[in-house]
């Protein structure tokens, strides 16, 4: 039996929303306790006052296999993700192809073992995310899909996707949506109003979402599946979410930390790195959704991690494609939260870890006994100039390039065993 013993940390424990010294006790991969006494033998860490929380669950990353390996492998992606401090990636099904069959899935389960972290699935919500024709969410469910979603690509068939949300509340599956309108969406780059004018980016209103969300929280309503909104960014849209929390739907939601830290102003030069889906909000929508996520109304942050090699984003702003990778800067972003003053380290963690493993039924994202010791070390305080190539994706398509952050990730465990900062 092997036993470590993390001395002289900074717990960061978002079950107990506390922040406090103290030691971590690790046996045979699992949490055994807080402060217990180290059995002799043990190995020591010694954390020197640093952070020491659970390992992040970054909930709806894209790996580019199959079909764009050249932009990101499974074992790319894990290595990143080791050094950015977290220890599960769910991954998104939006490959080429998607994954949407029993065989697909098992294919990339297989795949995934190359990466140095965990790795759970997400299977398309329809098949090929056409929005014809529902997947087979039983025989998925059974091969290990944690969700179902099509991406970025909303289903625009009412009635499919209430059969699919009726057939998925018979299985307990949960459905992830993205609340866009797909006809007020189609073609912008930008949110809508003067800064986009002056610039000439075609632009959607904040509306298209919420015209999505109300359109996807009826339907909820009506087939009392378990529903799970990828990205709220708009102010517009909390009233509807708070509304269906208060009338006890079993609905959740997300949001990207590229959405929390940056407004549509960083698009100023035109860099197709501040390309997203949905596009950069106002500032008061940027504070709206810091708030909404330290009153809980937000549940999760997550990166969104969205390889682009450079010929997708050498192009002008609307054309290039969207998204940013993120696996690696999620943390020190995030940072960037804490030290404005905006959200508390239990806060953070309590949307980055525990409430994705909560919502997707995972065993990680605790400090309790019995957890698994998915575990990361950081420092908050150490400052950093971001170079992108020193990030370990294949693609290094990030809006942090050149930026200022603090926060750097010294050691991540996963079940007990080194996967970066040290010999594993």
């Amino acid at each position: 039996m092997s036993a470590t013993v993390f001395t002289n940390a900074r717990l960061i424990d978002p079950e107990a929303q506390s922040d406090a010294p103290g030691s971590l006790l690790v046996r045979d991969g699992v949490i055994e306790g807080i402060d217990a006494p180290a059995p002799e033998g043990a190995a020591v860490i010694e954390c020197d006052g640093r952070a020491l929380a659970p390992g992040i669950i970054d909930w709806g990353v894209k790996i580019g296999e199959p079909g764009e390996r050249h932009k990101e492998s499974f074992r790319s992606a894990g290595l990143a993700a080791a050094a950015g401090g977290v220890t599960t990636i769910i991954a998104r099904p939006d490959t080429m192809p998607p994954i949407d069959t029993p065989e697909s899935l098992e294919f990339v389960t297989r795949r995934a073992a190359d990466a140095p972290v965990n790795i759970r699935h997400m299977a398309a919500l329809t098949k090929v995310r056409e929005g014809r024709e529902m997947v087979e969410i039983g025989f998925l469910t059974d091969a290990g899909a944690v969700a179902f979603t099509d991406g970025v690509r909303q289903v625009a068939d009412t009635r499919l996707l209430s059969r699919c949300m009726t057939y998925a509340r018979g299985l307990g599956a949960l459905i992830v949506g993205h609340p866009q309108d797909a006809g007020l969406s189609r073609g912008t780059a930008a949110t809508s109003g003067k800064f986009a004018s002056i610039y000439g980016i075609p632009a959607v209103s904040p509306m298209a979402e919420v015209i999505g969300l109300d359109r996807d929280l009826a339907l909820a309503a009506m087939t009392g599946c378990r529903w799970h909104a990828d990205q709220i960014t708009t102010a517009r849209a909390l009233p509807a979410l708070r509304r269906a929390r208060d009338a006890g739907l079993d609905v959740t939601a997300g949001i990207s930390i590229h959405h929390l830290t940056l407004n549509e102003y960083d698009v100023g030069d035109y860099r197709t790195f501040f390309r997203f889906t949905p596009p950069l909000r106002s500032e008061d929508d940027r504070l709206a959704m810091v708030q909404a996520v330290a009153d809980g109304l937000i549940d999760v942050i997550a990166s969104f991690h969205t390889p682009q090699d450079e010929e997708s984003k050498r192009l002008p702003f609307e054309a290039a494609a969207p998204g940013a990778v993120g696996l690696q800067t999620l943390l020190p972003a995030a940072m960037r939260l804490y030290h404005q003053g905006g959200l508390s380290l239990p806060q953070l963690w309590r949307a980055m870890s525990l409430n994705p493993a909560k919502r997707l039924g995972l065993p990680g994202g605790r400090l309790s006994k019995g957890a698994p010791a998915d575990l990361v070390l950081f420092d908050p305080d150490a400052p950093f100039v971001l170079d992108r190539f020193t990030l370990l994706s294949k693609s290094k398509n990030t809006p942090f390039d050149g930026a200022r952050l603090e926060g750097r990730v010294l050691g991540t465990w996963v079940a007990g065993r080194r996967v970066f900062g040290g010999a594993p």
